[in-house]
């Protein structure tokens, strides 16, 4: 099929493109498991349709796989647990299977920020998203699943970073972001103009006039957070969350619709 391009961070979403986007998931049904970070996306989103003046989707949060979903919903749920990466995964899975799977015609997930430490081995993390992933669009492939980049936090700087530094305290933000980025270069390689793909560290680390935020560890520039999108270093502000909210909402809609047909072990086994 044909994909949209992955969200581009070098410009501003156009507010026509934005409301396209709204027009088209008023007929979709979409369901998000996210944490936080997510929440804050929601909120920015959440404030386009207040101000768009086109049919949008309706949002509703499942607690469980029984929920019944209208078209037009955006289905989001709280999925597993903070710095346990594997639960979210897990809990995704779980409430696809138990019957989502079979109402919805989108799905993704997201983890957090503080779902990466400086030890987080990001390639073992990765193969269990593969893997995990893979599993579901087989056992579900009339849903189009969206892999979405981990978000970054902030780097610390000025005199408070170099003080840590001098008494050898580790810097907030630099090596987590590192095993972000490992993590987040292993999703580009694997579904980059194969899969959708909503590259939500470039949106955080790209100002609107395209310059990226990035510092340099060992001589390699990392990205980070663009400090205006944050007042506390990670989560969204509100200029942050109208950014993402325009290039996620765009992105959606820009998706093609999905056939659902059945497995093809349904197929030989009616």
């Amino acid at each position: 099929m044909a994909l949209p391009q992955s969200a581009a961070a070098t410009a501003q979403v156009k507010p026509d493109a934005t409301r396209a986007g709204l027009e088209q998931l008023s007929h979709r049904r979409v369901f998000f498991g996210h944490q936080s970070v997510g929440g804050n996306i929601l909120e920015g989103v959440r404030g386009l349709t207040s101000t768009a003046n086109t049919p949008a989707p309706s949002f509703v949060e499942v607690k469980d796989a029984s929920a019944t979903l209208a078209p037009g919903t955006f289905a989001h749920a709280l999925v597993g647990q903070n710095e346990q990466p594997e639960t979210k995964l897990a809990h995704f899975a779980q409430l696809l299977d138990g019957g989502l799977a079979r109402q919805v015609d989108v799905a993704l997930l997201k983890f957090c920020y503080i779902d990466f430490s400086t030890g987080t081995d990001a390639k073992a993390l990765f193969e269990n998203y593969r893997a995990t992933l893979a599993g579901l669009k087989t056992r579900h492939p009339g849903v189009t699943f969206v892999h979405v980049t981990a978000p970054l936090t902030t780097v610390q700087r000025g005199a408070k970073a170099w003080f840590n530094e001098l008494r050898g305290r580790s810097v907030f933000g630099v090596g987590e972001n590192v095993s972000r980025e490992a993590f987040n270069a292993l999703m580009r390689q694997t579904y980059g103009g194969k899969e959708p793909l909503f590259d939500l560290a470039a949106l955080e680390s790209t100002q609107a006039d395209g310059t990226r935020e990035t510092y340099e560890v060992n001589g390699r520039a990392y990205p980070a957070m663009v400090p205006a999108y944050s007042d506390d270093g990670g989560h969204l502000n509100a200029q942050g969350q109208a950014r993402v909210a325009s290039a996620f909402i765009t992105f959606l809609g820009a998706l093609p619709e999905a056939s659902r047909e059945a497995p093809a072990a349904a197929k030989a086994n009616p």
